[in-house]
């Protein structure tokens, strides 16, 4: 029997905050495990539940809409999309739980995990801290540490992708996502103490060290194959839906590799009970790369594809975009390095098309020229100085959405 306080609402915003929260959820999954932090699990727990509301809404919601036999095949799309959420949801939070059990995880993971390309961190603003009080677009936290602030969590309110106009309060919990040299920075501006870094067996075991370095590789992967079904799934683009497919299926075989290192490594350490979280591991990662892959089967199978789809996409907490790289540009004939672009914009390019050839999770020392593609995902205010930077008049952005 249906709910009787069940009350109507827009399936659209229902699949944004989906997306947004099993996004979230990865990154926080993934700090929970590199700090072995009960409050950090404790988060995906709590964003697990609301995603339980939110799926039996989109079900719902998806059920009475359908009136006719032609509206089936595109709300079928729009399920896919969030059960591929929903999947996401459920292995991030199977992870948390592994911390609340007290699964431990290999120290050797755990160096390993901040080398990955950008970490999560979680801070709590400390009364009277140069926090406290502070507005972000006055402190300009990102430019300062290079972590931008993804969620605030004030007593039991989350706020997702904050604004510059945001006030920080005493007690507010702050996610941040970037690189790992800037966590000490964030801590000293809330007033709390650096944790401590733990310091790993000296004789370290050959084959988990690897599996380590692997589980990095297979997380990088993963997160890049939902990256690149979204945008397939935005620009209705064949070609990239296949590259998902290919990551999949490149990560299946990582996944049989990472087993069998960690169950050799088994063979040589007192220890076997910290390998179970690296078997955690690596079924979260193959996990978020299935759930990719059913993005792209949206795209494959061709089935028709929604513009309330590609709207969900461009009004999540992060955009995606696409956008070319003009001749005379600040970014033409320049390297990421010699542009920084993640820092001018805040965006992280994951993808670089260079006439039929694409580089994926490009280095620091790729050098882009006049016609390449740029995929990047980040703020939408990031996407206009991107967009500057490559030479590309803003209004491109609006005759995208407007076409849309």
């Amino acid at each position: 029997m249906m709910d009787r306080d069940y009350q109507p609402i827009n399936l659209k915003d229902v699949l944004v905050e989906m997306k947004d929260i099993s996004e979230l959820m990865v990154d926080l999954a993934y700090s929970a495990v590199l700090f072995e932090s009960n409050a950090i699990a404790d988060e995906v727990i709590e964003l697990e539940e609301r995603m339980n509301d939110l799926v039996y809404q989109a079900r719902i919601t998806s059920m009475m809409s359908v009136r006719r036999l032609e509206e089936t095949e595109p709300m079928s799309g729009l399920l896919q999309l969030a059960e591929a959420s929903q999947r996401i949801s459920n292995q991030a939070a199977d992870i948390a739980k592994s911390i609340m059990r007290n699964v431990s995880f290999p120290a050797n993971l755990r160096k390993a995990l901040p080398e990955a390309e950008e970490a999560t961190h979680r801070v709590v603003v400390g009364a009277a801290s140069d926090l406290d009080g502070a507005r972000l677009g006055d402190i300009k936290l990102q430019s300062v540490t290079g972590i931008r602030i993804i969620m605030i969590r004030r007593m039991r309110q989350r706020f997702y992708d904050p604004d510059k106009h945001a006030v920080l309060r005493a007690g507010d919990v702050l996610v941040g996502r970037g690189p790992d040299y800037g966590f000490p920075a964030l801590c000293e501006l809330a007033g709390q103490p650096v944790p401590d870094d733990e310091c790993c067996d000296s004789a370290a075991i050959s084959d988990l060290d690897r599996a380590a370095a692997l589980m990095i590789e297979m997380k990088n992967i993963s997160e890049l194959s939902v990256g690149l079904a979204y945008t397939a799934l935005l620009h209705e683009n064949m070609d990239l839906a296949n590259e998902v497919m290919a990551l999949e299926e490149e990560l299946d075989e990582m996944r049989l590799k990472l087993d069998l290192w960690t169950l050799e490594a088994a063979k040589r350490t007192d220890d076997v009970a910290s390998l179970r979280g690296m078997l955690y591991m690596s079924s979260f990662a193959e996990s978020i790369s299935d759930a990719a892959g059913s993005i792209a089967d949206v795209i494959l199978r061709e089935i028709d594809v929604p513009p309330i789809i590609k709207r969900i996409v461009r009004e999540s907490d992060e955009i995606i975009s696409w956008v070319s790289v003009h001749e005379g540009s600040p970014l033409d004939k320049k390297s990421l390095a010699e542009s920084h672009v993640g820092t001018v914009t805040g965006m992280v390019i994951f993808a670089v098309k260079h006439g039929n050839h694409w580089t994926y999770r490009p280095g620091r020392n790729v050098c882009l020229y006049a016609g390449d593609l740029l995929v990047a995902r980040g703020r939408r205010d990031g996407e206009e100085k991107l967009y500057g930077l490559c030479g590309a008049d803003t209004d491109e952005i609006e005759d995208f959405e407007d076409s849309e």
